[in-house]
């Protein structure tokens, strides 16, 4: 729900001040539209059953340099600071060091000092970097990635600086995990360019941003903005420079972005920060694997009932007893014009469904309506619950194998096996996953896969991140890999299996039965 009332009272604050850089030194702050919409949305957006409380709690606003952040951040940091009526409000700035955290703090120096009303009533503290509004007792402070004596802060307000250079989480945790509880509506507001490291903290918020924006995942108290170029835009292109930087022509001139990209085409070492800094791309590591339009080209029809005794191969993931399970069917072409057929089931335990939905938003609970995920009874995953649907879909398919993780087997395989499966172990090294993965990849790219538009296996496919040896074999990569991949690797090994069969020689039996003369 809108509330126009209070957003235009934090448009009107900000307003109010005045630019502190540059040309525009001395100018009124007059936001562009990138910046109103984002006002707006975050302070103008409440809850449903509480008007009064904004209905975001964290933003997340990703944007190349030289677009206005530090002046955006330090505009916010001062609303919150003396226009959000919070008695001693805690407004902190942080980064990765305590100079990179006073550039926002330094701006709203200068803003104050520019506002004659504001001089009156704020204290500022330069040997501290800290500032007091005195009419509420609320303070402004700077912090940094030191973080021994962080804990204990109530924060009612967190300008969190280019998330991308902090060298771990620990400062992002203290910030984040109960901070605010005794606060009303505190926000956490995250102003950053794109970084170099997937394997960072702000790599995962940006993910949970992309997740959220692309309809992967869902959380009302989260709000995504991110402006750049994806992975495989074309960064040469002026018209893309536009789309990645907002306040293009504005800000910054188009003529600079040019000399910058001039330099960028010397070194590939200047390619990567004019990608990184300019375009916001993540630079320099390992990218998801799966081109995900062209695997979504590969969403046909399956009809499960024409599927029925045909013979197929099945890869199981068997996961942990609290984790997502997997199982991924593939039939394999009757003839060069069929396409490689697959068909997944994901197991969930039941009562763990809700608090995976809250701690990890993603739809499990629409999935699972949906009947895209089934649930066993408990807390844990139910392996004989699990046994007996693999039984009941022997009998409608013709399961020649299942392979399973042969590190993670259980007395579930046993069982399987007695009931008459032919249970292959499957290694998760590269020997193993290599051929059938670079299989996979062709199949995707030439159309002869129909998985039939499976959300929750799709959800997997696209997180999957792939590791590669010196010999270039590769495999799924489950360390790089944040979000699950329990569907993808159980696709990898059925695929193999379906594959190392393909010239075993099918019998017109398995079809049709014997005949008796």
């Amino acid at each position: 729900m809108q509330s126009e009332e209070k957003a235009r009272r934090v448009i009107q604050f900000i307003e109010c001040l005045k630019h502190t850089k540059g040309e525009f030194h001395g100018q009124p702050f007059k936001l562009l539209p990138w910046q109103e919409q984002i006002i707006r949305d975050v302070f103008g957006t409440v809850r449903d059953e509480d008007p009064t409380i904004r209905q975001y709690t964290t933003a997340y606003i990703e944007i190349p340099k030289k677009q206005g952040k530090s002046e955006l951040g330090a505009a916010i940091a001062l609303n919150m600071l003396c226009n959000d009526d919070e008695w001693r409000a805690e407004v902190y700035s942080c980064a990765s060091d305590r100079q990179q955290a006073a550039i926002v703090f330094d701006v709203a120096v200068d803003m104050v000092k520019q506002s004659p009303a504001l001089s009156k009533r704020i204290k500022i503290i330069p040997s501290t970097k800290r500032m007091v509004y005195q009419p509420t007792g609320s303070i402004y402070q700077v912090l940094s990635s030191e973080v021994a004596t962080k804990h204990g802060l109530n924060v009612s307000a967190c300008i969190f600086d280019e998330l991308h250079t902090q060298p771990n989480r620990a400062l992002y945790d203290v910030m984040t995990q109960g901070s605010g509880d005794a606060r009303k509506q505190p926000l956490w507001f995250f102003l950053t360019t794109a970084g170099t490291d997937r394997n960072s903290i702000c790599w995962e918020v940006h993910q949970k941003a992309i997740d959220i924006l692309e309809g992967r995942k869902d959380d009302p108290r989260f709000y995504p903005v991110v402006f750049g170029l994806p992975d495989d835009a074309d960064w040469t292109d002026e018209k893309n420079w536009y789309k990645a930087n907002p306040s293009l022509d504005q800000t910054i001139t188009i003529d600079k972005v040019r000399d910058a990209f001039r330099k960028a085409q010397e070194t590939p070492a200047d390619e990567n920060m004019f990608r990184q800094l300019r375009l916001n791309q993540w630079v320099k590591q390992s990218v998801r694997w799966m081109p995900m339009d062209k695997w979504d080209e590969c969403s046909g029809v399956v009809n499960e009932y024409e599927l029925e005794g045909r013979p197929c191969y099945a890869g199981l993931d068997l996961s942990s007893t609290s984790d997502l399970t997997a199982m991924v069917l593939v039939f394999p072409p009757r003839d060069e014009e069929e396409q490689y057929i697959i068909v997944p089931h994901f197991w969930l335990p039941e009562e763990t469904l809700q608090l995976r939905v809250r701690r990890d938003h993603v739809m499990y609970d629409k999935w699972e309506r949906q009947g895209f995920i089934h649930t066993t009874e408990g807390n844990v995953v139910h392996y004989a619950a699990i046994e007996q649907f693999i039984l009941q879909l022997g009998e409608r398919f013709n399961i020649r194998e299942i392979a399973y993780d042969r590190w993670n087997a259980t007395m579930m395989v046993q069982t399987l096996e007695d009931d008459g499966f032919t249970m292959v172990p499957f290694g998760q090294g590269f020997r193993d996953m290599s051929p059938p993965t670079k299989e996979l990849m062709r199949l995707v790219l030439e159309r002869k896969l129909n998985h039939g538009g499976h959300p929750v296996l799709r959800w997997n496919m696209d997180n999957a991140f792939v590791r590669t040896d010196p010999a270039g074999n590769l495999k799924i990569d489950k360390e790089k890999s944040t979000e699950k991949v329990d569907g993808a690797v159980a696709l990898v090994m059925a695929l193999d299996r379906a594959l190392k069969n393909a010239n075993s020689g099918a019998s017109v039996y398995d079809d049709r039965g014997f005949l008796i003369i």
